[in-house]
């Protein structure tokens, strides 16, 4: 494997860690500290998640950017093989390298907090939430499946817009901040349906890590099959957001 495209996995692997790290540790302040009841949000609540997350992915976009292009997402991959001449030969590389990156970020956060695992969730049976996101109406798959969509499609769109060379093209420094603000705009707007994942790493690789971790509500063995819509829609919802910027705006610019 050449070297450059080691240190561009390394990148992806790394700031794929640093958002779930951010991301889940913030998810895990609030679910597990405070005077609430198990899973009530204390401490700042929902905005603060949301202001986490943004700020999460504002760290790992700054990390990786000028290595790998900041990608930490399996749907920006794919989107940009298809419509930005990414190289197909890394597109597996790097999506295997942003799981694994998600996967020990979680690991990460679950040593961290684990006393407040323990307490909280002795049997580990409510708590995978705090890595992996879950439908707030499970029995209407098709709203969590338009929600993903939706927001991925969202997320692609502005990040095309910011990215371009032709429309804002913003300077190096102002970039992962932007992207960053796209993120909290997504989880304030489109946030409770399916827990906004709008990413496939971000979601599998650590709910993957709480099947090891031995997670009974994890919904990847426990018959729920909650990973699927995190995992698959964003993928869709990535492809129509870019086709969407490039068949309206780009063409015009």
């Amino acid at each position: 494997m050449p070297a450059t495209l080691l240190y561009e996995l390394a990148a992806e692997f790394l700031g794929t860690m640093i958002i779930l790290l951010f991301g889940g540790g913030v998810v895990a302040m609030v679910q597990l500290f405070g005077s609430g009841s198990p899973g009530e949000l204390v401490n700042g609540g929902y905005t603060n998640i949301t202001l986490g997350w943004g700020l999460a992915v504002m760290m790992g976009v700054a990390v990786s950017a000028k290595v790998s292009g900041a990608h930490l997402n399996p749907a920006v991959t794919l989107s940009v093989a298809i419509f930005r001449g990414f190289s197909w030969a890394k597109v597996a590389p790097y999506m295997l390298a942003q799981m694994a990156g998600a996967f020990c970020g979680a690991a990460l956060v679950f040593l961290n907090y684990r006393p407040a695992f323990l307490k909280q969730d002795p049997n580990l049976d409510h708590t995978a939430g705090i890595f992996c996101t879950f439908p707030a109406f499970p029995d209407v798959p098709s709203a969590g499946f338009i929600d993903q969509v939706l927001g991925t499609a969202l997320l692609l769109f502005l990040v095309m817009a910011l990215t371009d060379e032709n429309n804002l093209n913003a300077p190096s420094w102002l970039t992962p901040i932007l992207v960053g603000a796209i993120v909290v705009a997504i989880g304030i707007s489109f946030g409770g349906l399916h827990g906004y994942a709008i990413n496939p790493a971000r979601d599998l690789g650590p709910r993957l890590f709480t099947v090891v971790a031995g997670f009974r509500n994890n919904g990847l063995t426990d018959g729920a099959s909650a990973w699927m819509i995190p995992f698959f829609a964003p993928f869709l919802g990535g492809i129509v957001g870019t086709a969407a910027y490039d068949f309206t705006i780009r063409k015009a610019l």
